[in-house]
């Protein structure tokens, strides 16, 4: 997993809890990389996974809740960073379909190591789509997160609902925009 995602999460917890006491969380943690993470560099997702236990740990929140929230986090870098996918998006299905064929075709160009999940999507109406996550790592979460995120981004009033056979790698999500 690419050390983006761990330095993001990082600056999420920093941001919420403080430098100090994600230190000392890290300093209890036994990880590989003894929790220093470059942002070019790649890492276990299981460091990831103890990491959003020791904050849910700390903060009280439960892990769950802590990945939808570093995925809305993740979201708002993604506009910051990369404001270039978003051109020509005009509502949050746009965006979400843009993933796998337009964002992750660029994104493996940059780091052609870079291990993606999956997003496939499916028009169910003009306003309505079904996206399917699917990935070696247990993100689910993670990725409601960004898909709430993306419909708030672009303002617009709608439900995301994670469909009832969900597992840790693998989710289908209903996505309805509702007519302001």
């Amino acid at each position: 997993m690419k050390g983006l995602v761990f330095t993001e999460l990082l600056a999420m917890a920093e941001n919420a809890i403080g430098e100090d006491a994600v230190d000392d969380m890290l300093d209890r943690l036994t990880l590989a990389s003894d929790g220093a993470y470059s942002a070019v560099g790649n890492y276990p997702c299981s460091e990831l996974v103890q990491i959003v236990g020791a904050v849910s740990d700390h903060t009280g929140l439960s892990g769950e809740a802590l990945q939808k929230m570093f995925g809305a986090w993740m979201f708002d870098r993604f506009v910051q960073g990369y404001p270039q996918f978003f051109d020509g998006k005009s509502n949050a299905l746009e965006m979400l379909d843009a993933i796998e064929n337009e964002v992750h075709v660029e994104v493996r160009k940059l780091y052609p190591d870079a291990e993606l999940p999956r997003f496939d999507t499916e028009w169910l109406t003009g306003d309505k789509m079904r996206m399917t996550y699917r990935s070696e790592r247990p993100l689910v979460a993670f990725c409601h997160g960004l898909i709430e995120a993306c419909v708030a981004h672009f303002e617009q009033d709608g439900t995301v609902f994670k469909l009832p056979d969900a597992t840790a790698n693998k989710a289908a999500f209903e996505i309805s925009l509702t007519a302001a």
